[in-house]
């Protein structure tokens, strides 16, 4: 199911394709405008270093790190099996 973004895009592509929109790029240029802007996004969120909690977050997130560790099986015997680059 396409995102509420992914829709809107569409709509725009489709009225500019049916000469509702006018649009001074060219359709390959408004395609690299769109793939930068989103590596740009993709960029950006994985350069994040800061991640601002409120106080309830935050303590919820200490309460996680500070849970007794528990038993995966499952992971257990993922890890037991050897991996592509094995």
């Amino acid at each position: 199911m396409p995102t509420p973004i992914e829709h809107e895009e569409s709509e725009l592509l489709q009225a500019f394709e049916q000469g509702q929109l006018k649009s001074i790029a060219s359709k390959s240029e408004l395609a690299k405008f769109k793939a930068v802007a989103r590596a740009t996004a993709d960029q950006t969120l994985a350069d994040r270093r800061d991640f601002p909690l409120s106080d309830a977050q935050w303590n919820e997130f200490q309460q996680a790190l500070d849970r007794p560790v528990q038993a995966k099986p499952c992971l257990q015997n993922l890890f037991s099996k050897p991996g592509v680059l094995d």
